[in-house]
């Protein structure tokens, strides 16, 4: 039982073990729930998946596991002993009785399949169709976790859908695409805080202890303001191959402005060569020197590239490489340059990870980054942050 639905999960990178499907298995042999396909979503959800991140997933799972299966009608399969025999034992003698007026068994069976085919919606609280108000035997419009219906058009009684169809949980997946809150929340795990500048906040522990020794007598104490005191250092890579990914770029670069009280930040394009810019659009007029970096900023930046790394081996590997300038010395030597410097160093790469492989220049950069290139998604940003602690 639900040995498919188990494969299924596993298709879809939920991390899920046969002991949780055992314990959804025993939990519904306890009648945890029945007859109702909201209720085993949610009891299966909680017993199957254990990591907030894979909610998402678990609900693609679940929505194709159980496509199609609100479609199955079986009101022509049932076999009409079952209904007669079933019928028999529920009726009274007086109800057989009253079954005799109205021309016997088979004429209820006969008026049974019309109504059926008939209804087309839901119908509570009267006498006619089938279902009303939970009195009807035979159970049409009602609730099974594995979504089977009886003679109506249509899927009516899929809350459950509404519920995984929603995809709620899509921003915890740590393989989706990232945005500015998700960054904002992987970021938070590289502040180290510190206090300095002048004493203008109000240090209420400190406060407290210096009343009590006065007996009382209010001793206000104060304190420098806590802030970042991590520093970062960020290349983008921008224009060509990189305009794919301007909008996971921009997410990022906001995130990090909002995280950090010192970060510096400038643009470069496939490569890191002699000159790197701040403004994208003078990128001409206004280059500073990549030399400029190093003796400007000190060794205990975090620094964060970010690009694609898709372009020619030739414009990592040789003098002349650059698509747009002249460079006399290879990228590679100004990457090696800045990775000696800096003590801390990680490569952010947007071009989904299945496809590295197929770069030449994306393995590369790899070994120029000793292989701290990670891909821009929530997990991958997860990742570099602990190489950059």
């Amino acid at each position: 039982m639900l040995i498919e639905f188990f494969f299924c999960l596993r298709r879809y990178g939920v991390k899920v073990s046969i002991t949780e499907l055992l314990d959804l298995l025993e939990a519904l042999q306890q009648h945890l729930v029945f007859a109702d396909v909201e209720a085993f979503y949610e009891l299966s959800r909680t017993i199957l998946v254990k990591d907030e991140s894979y909610y998402d997933r678990f609900d693609r799972a679940f929505a194709d596991y159980f496509e199609g299966v609100a479609e199955v009608d079986i009101a022509s399969a049932i076999p009409e002993d079952w209904l007669a025999r079933g019928l028999q034992r529920e009726l009274t003698e007086e109800d057989k009785a009253k079954l005799q007026g109205l021309g016997g068994l088979d004429e209820l069976i006969k008026q049974f399949k019309e109504r059926l085919a008939e209804q087309q919606e839901r119908h509570a609280g009267g006498n006619k169709w089938i279902g009303t108000g939970g009195t009807s035997p035979f159970g049409a419009y009602g609730y099974h976790p594995e979504g089977i219906r009886i003679g109506q058009e249509g899927s009516h009684a899929r809350r459950a859908a509404k519920v995984w169809d929603k995809r709620e949980f899509r921003d915890l997946d740590t393989d989706e695409a990232i945005n500015n809150r998700s960054i904002q929340i992987a970021l938070r795990a590289l502040r180290r805080f510190a206090r300095t500048g002048a004493a203008t906040e109000l240090d209420l522990d400190g406060t407290i202890r210096a009343t009590s020794r006065k007996g009382g007598l209010l001793d206000l104490q104060w304190q420098p303001e806590r802030h970042n005191a991590v520093k970062v250092l960020l290349l983008f890579d921008v224009g060509g191959s990189m305009d794919d990914y301007i909008a996971e770029c921009e997410a990022l670069f906001a995130a990090a402005r909002s995280e950090f009280k010192h970060l510096e930040f400038y643009y470069f394009h496939n490569c890191v060569y002699e000159g790197v810019w701040k403004n994208n659009q003078r990128r001409r007029q206004e280059v500073t020197p990549t030399r400029e970096l190093i003796n400007r900023y000190s060794s205990d930046y975090k620094l964060i590239f970010v690009g694609d790394a898709t372009m020619g081996p030739y414009e990592i590997a040789y003098p002349g490489g650059s698509v747009e300038h002249w460079n006399e010395e290879p990228g590679s030597v100004w990457v090696q340059r800045l990775t000696n410097h800096f003590e801390k160093v990680a490569w952010l790469n947007p071009q989904p990870e299945q496809h590295w492989r197929y770069y030449q220049s994306i393995g590369m950069m790899q070994q120029l980054v000793a292989r701290r290139m990670f891909p821009l998604t929530v997990a991958g940003l997860q990742k570099a942050i602990q190489a950059l602690l």
